[in-house]
């Protein structure tokens, strides 16, 4: 691709956010890139629908970014400094708040929906973060271990798993009763390094077999198990895009069955960095014609996901600023700064 054609897909993207309305030569031309003829512009528009980053809608009218030109443009955005002109405003109604992360991660939500008119999303892995008031291990056979969870409230959640080698029922009961004295009062996320180091230095008969049983109790409780937070679905009716119903119906499938998002978050939530979906990049049917935007946060020191899902056509540097003011604000909160 040349420089040329890399200045027209962007121009041509930018145009079709900003109006809606497929962009022509001239339009490109009078706008975007002066000191070239449309005829010019023409020939490469041409060119770069043949490549696949255009189409027209029609033979007469100008042209319409396929997701293949929404990527060129999304990769432009994310490699330059970006305007973060709410941030201010976003500081002041997250740090400092009193509220639990539950009603934090929803008025954040709220927040992200109406700043960007997207869906917007937050998950927080549901056991990780939850209170556990006992736990047991219990031998099951051979290296089979069932590990029972309970949490505050009562809920109780097991999950079975194999240990690389034999244990004794006597080891896991010691294992059991001494690290309840640890975890009783608190979440997972809060005493797990606690317990590994614990393993370490205070258990040196039994350290490999204590941190496996660890490890495997962490993969439980932290592998796509979310409690999801969304808002703006509803607002997202009155979009052009969403008019048509089957748009609309993949987004509320992906919110609803809940597993592909969570596979799509924990993606996010173990490469620590910036993710955009665009079209048939994502997993779920239907999305071909969206847009999904992730990104890391931490609540509360508390790992976290925050999203939007829209449209193709969406402002993607506004809404790329807006989740990384609503990570950092999320960030500077919990650190207390």
């Amino acid at each position: 691709m040349t420089e040329r054609q890399l200045s027209i897909i962007l121009a041509v993207v930018y145009e079709y956010i900003k109006t809606g309305e497929p962009a022509g030569s001239r339009t490109i031309t009078r706008k975007y890139i002066r000191g070239l003829s449309p005829a010019t512009i023409r020939n490469e528009m041409a060119d770069l629908e043949e490549m696949g980053y255009f189409y027209q809608p029609h033979s007469s009218s100008g042209r319409l970014p396929t997701a293949r030109a929404y990527r060129v443009y999304v990769d432009s955005v994310t490699a330059r400094a970006r305007n973060h002109s709410h941030s201010e405003d976003i500081r002041r109604e997250i740090i400092g708040s009193k509220t639990g992360i539950e009603d934090l991660l929803m008025h954040v939500t709220h927040l992200m929906a109406r700043l960007t008119n997207c869906v917007a999303v937050a998950a927080v892995p549901a056991l990780d973060s939850a209170e556990i008031q006992h736990i047991d291990f219990i031998l099951m056979g051979g290296n089979n271990v069932l590990a029972l969870i309970v949490l505050k409230g009562g809920l109780v959640h097991h999950s079975q798993f194999t240990l690389p080698y034999e244990v004794d029922a006597k080891s896991l009961e010691d294992f059991s009763r001494r690290i309840n004295t640890f975890i009783s009062g608190h979440s997972w996320s809060e005493i797990k390094e606690v317990l590994y180091q614990y393993a370490s230095s205070g258990l040196s008969e039994a350290e490999t077999s204590c941190r496996d049983a660890i490890r495997e109790l962490d993969k439980f409780l932290t592998e796509q198990n979310y409690k999801f937070f969304s808002s703006g679905a509803r607002q997202i009716l009155d979009l052009p895009h969403f008019q048509a119903i089957s748009r609309i119906q993949a987004v509320l499938n992906l919110l609803e069955q809940e597993k592909p998002l969570a596979r799509m978050i924990e993606k996010c939530r173990n490469s620590e960095a910036l993710r955009i979906s665009l079209g048939e990049e994502n997993e779920t049917e239907g999305m071909e014609d969206n847009a999904m935007i992730l990104i890391p946060a931490r609540p509360r020191q508390q790992k976290a996901v925050l999203g939007l899902i829209g449209p193709l056509r969406m402002d993607y540097e506004k809404s790329i600023s807006v989740l990384e003011t609503v990570a950092n604000a999320l960030d500077e909160d919990s650190s207390g700064r």
